[in-house]
């Protein structure tokens, strides 16, 4: 038997893999352990930004010191040269994410009956798709993950029941480009697919992690709508709200677009990604983001300063100084913060339904945080009676 330790840096997509590398070497009899009392450490990398990169690389090196072997796995494994000049006992495990597990093994080898998996989690991530294949002009993905293929919906509904019958009340289905979901031979759209995973016994809640406003469409929202456990949050990128940024970043809208295809959705939590400093980007460009984030009336903000990426259309180009970055960076994430702290000042006086995920901290089902507490893994009913800058105090009712 082996100990083994799993770090993953990156999306919902980069903690999927991990898992699924984690539950094999527990198939194979393999112990979980500390990082720092384990034989072997695994390292499941991200490269969507330089500073990504560049954590992931501190991580494969770190556990390089204190683990017999490090296999370093994920987006940057992918990425030529990323890890070459590591320690000899690390080893990159280069190809498509869903062969990364055989790979392991193959590595690693058996070492006897099971070991069960228990969940590491409250909420569970199934993934539906993988790859991207829309070619933005600043994207590493799409080299580093492939073109766009999805998972036939009845692996994934047997998926879902699994994590369901593990323990987890929420299940949320990701994906490198969620919205590119589609079983051709079943016939199933993400709208399909979003009804029928709903239906699963004992699920209640049911959440998209990430998807691109072109896929945000009157079918998918209907279905949302229509499905009891689905959340009414999504996190939609917009990367820009300039029109000349977003032709240059390859993005296949525009603002006005953006801004249609979030009407009437008044009821949805929204959340958005965004790169500020991407070359050619003015001030008059970063105040044109500024004003659509307000007039989408979306909430949480992730910030990502623009670093340009091995191979893509923009590697070469990066005029924005780092100071003028990070003041814009700032400058949205202030905006950020009080679009979200007005949502949840909303929310005084009334009761959610949270789940808590850790001690004393939980969602709600539009993602709003709460500061209650609770037994971890549960719902609860809590009444909202305070907004902070890191969410709702709330108290929680009574069985």
């Amino acid at each position: 038997m082996t100990s083994f330790s799993v770090r993953f840096l990156g999306c919902k997509v980069s903690y999927t893999d991990a898992d699924a590398l984690r539950e094999r070497l527990l198939a194979d009899g393999h112990e979980e352990a500390r990082a720092g009392e384990a034989e072997i450490a695994l390292v499941n990398s991200c490269c969507v930004t330089g500073e990504a990169l560049g954590k992931s690389r501190q991580a494969a090196a770190k556990a390089a010191r204190t683990h017999r072997r490090v296999f370093v796995t994920g987006c940057g494994a992918n990425l030529e040269g990323a890890f070459s000049d590591l320690p000899e006992n690390v080893t990159v495990l280069s190809g498509q994410s869903a062969e990364a597990s055989e790979r392991l093994a193959a590595q690693v080898g058996r070492a006897g009956d099971a070991v069960e998996a228990r969940p590491k989690r409250v909420r569970a991530f199934v993934q539906i798709q993988d790859g991207c294949s829309f070619g933005c002009s600043y994207c590493v993905v799409p080299l580093v993950r492939g073109p766009g293929r999805s998972k036939p919906a009845e692996a994934v509904l047997a998926e879902v029941r699994r994590r369901v019958e593990q323990g987890h009340k929420e299940v949320v289905l990701s994906g490198i480009n969620l919205g590119c979901f589609h079983d051709s031979e079943a016939a199933v759209s993400l709208a399909d697919l979003v009804r029928k995973a709903g239906k699963t016994a004992g699920l209640e809640r049911l959440r998209l992690s990430s998807i691109e406003i072109n896929h945000v469409s009157p079918e998918l929202i209907g279905a949302i709508r229509d499905t009891p456990v689905a959340c009414r949050h999504l996190h939609v990128p917009l990367q820009s709200g300039d029109d000349g940024v977003l032709r240059a970043m390859r993005r296949h809208y525009d603002a006005a677009t953006f801004l249609r295809r979030l009407e009437g959705l008044g009821d949805f939590n929204l959340s958005s990604d965004v790169i500020v400093g991407f070359p050619g980007e003015s001030e008059q460009a970063f105040r044109c983001t500024l004003d659509l984030v307000e007039r989408a009336k979306i909430t949480k903000v992730h910030v990502f300063p623009y670093s340009p990426r091995p191979g893509t259309a923009t590697e070469s180009a990066d005029d924005v100084p780092v100071a003028v970055k990070k003041e814009r960076a700032a400058r949205l994430r202030e905006s950020s913060k009080n679009a979200c702290l007005g949502r949840w000042r909303g929310k005084i006086g009334i009761e959610e339904s949270v789940l808590i995920d850790r001690p004393g901290r939980g969602y709600a089902s539009d993602y709003t945080p709460w500061l209650v507490e609770g037994p971890v893994g549960e719902i609860v009913r809590v009444s909202a009676e305070q907004v902070t800058e890191r969410g709702i105090i709330g108290i929680a009712r009574r069985p």
